[in-house]
């Protein structure tokens, strides 16, 4: 498999699946800001929705969007997936929040947007981390199992941190447990990215960095 990334996005999540699952892949960085790949492709040749993830299977198929990146990646690594009878389902419940509504609410704080609608982003993924805290189950977010969707939540909660939200006790216990794997330690490493001292803490350190180019990432694939 190739995974198509950009550094500190959302990809970050399926890299960590890939690694945990234990599935050989190749790389290749994107920039999202000119549209080329590290290796001076259009992106967009290969995405039209020129954005990522975008795996290309072994067989040549792509795949994109994230719920359905990390679905395959649990799909061929069982043990990603939460134990029981509604295992599967509820890891999509989770994914499908994650994605729908709480990566969604960062828009306006990716964008170039005014103060009134960056404070009611800031007030809204603060509102929606309460309502994930509360359904936390265990060690991880569905269990005492490590799920593709607890790489999914790693991502989003480095970014709220990064933007100095406040992260409830809950969801900073489970961002610390999930740093502290040796492949997630792996992950960012691969990605040039520090991990965190502490949730909230790390905004100033990151914000020229990884974080500004997520932004400015996000910003310029949305305007095209």
């Amino acid at each position: 498999m190739k995974l198509y990334y950009a550094r500190g996005a959302c990809s970050l999540s399926d890299r960590i699946a890939l690694h945990e699952a234990g599935i050989p892949f190749v790389q290749e960085r994107v920039d999202l800001a000119s549209g080329l790949t590290e290796t001076g492709r259009n992106f967009r040749e290969l995405n039209p929705k020129g954005y990522v993830p975008l795996l290309v299977l072994d067989d040549g198929r792509t795949l994109t969007e994230n719920v359905a990146v990390l679905s395959l990646i649990a799909d061929h690594a069982p043990h990603l997936q939460p134990e029981g009878d509604l295992g599967r389902i509820r890891l999509l419940e989770a994914l499908s929040f994650i994605s729908s509504e709480l990566h969604v609410a960062f828009k306006p704080l990716f964008r170039e947007s005014g103060q009134t609608r960056r404070e009611a982003a800031l007030n809204r993924i603060a509102g929606l981390l309460q309502v994930l805290a509360g359904q936390v189950r265990g060690d991880f977010l569905l269990g005492g199992r490590f799920t593709v969707a607890d790489a999914y939540l790693f991502v989003v909660l480095r970014w709220a941190g990064q933007f100095g939200i406040v992260v409830p006790a809950r969801l900073t216990d489970h961002f610390r447990r999930v740093e502290a794997r040796p492949l997630v330690r792996q992950s960012l490493r691969e990605e040039a990215l520090p991990p965190a001292a502490a949730i909230g803490r790390i905004g100033s350190g990151l914000a020229a960095g990884a974080l500004g180019e997520v932004l400015r990432s996000a910003s310029a694939a949305r305007a095209r």
